[in-house]
């Protein structure tokens, strides 16, 4: 019984990580180009709560239940930009200390190699 819930779980989970937009943008960001734009990534927050309010206001004023999966769903997807603003910007500087350790690594092994 476990078995089969765990494979359409992961089923489930590849495709959202494959299709949704805020995965594949989270995605770009977390690359070596994208880290760089984590910050103003943020911002991409700003419409997903504009949304979750709205959402939230049609179904409290009569409109369908499921409005507030959506609502859920917009929270959710807010809350990873606004959280993944400041991790970019750790990992940015982890990568950047990184390149200039190998860098500085490079001159020492060019140093040694003239003398």
């Amino acid at each position: 019984m476990i078995r089969p819930l765990l494979a359409i779980t992961s089923f489930i989970y590849s495709l959202l990580q494959r299709y949704a937009p805020s995965n594949i943008v989270l995605r770009w960001i977390r690359s070596r180009r994208g880290l760089k734009w984590g910050v103003p990534a943020m911002l991409l927050a700003l419409p997903y709560l504009g949304f979750a309010f709205w959402c939230s206001s049609v179904a409290a004023g009569g409109g369908p239940g499921w409005l507030n999966l959506l609502v859920l769903l917009s929270l959710w997807n807010a809350m990873k930009f606004i959280m993944f603003g400041p991790i970019s910007l750790i990992i940015l500087c982890r990568v950047r200390a990184k390149e200039l350790d190998e860098r500085r690594d490079g001159e020492k092994v060019s140093e040694l190699a003239l003398n």
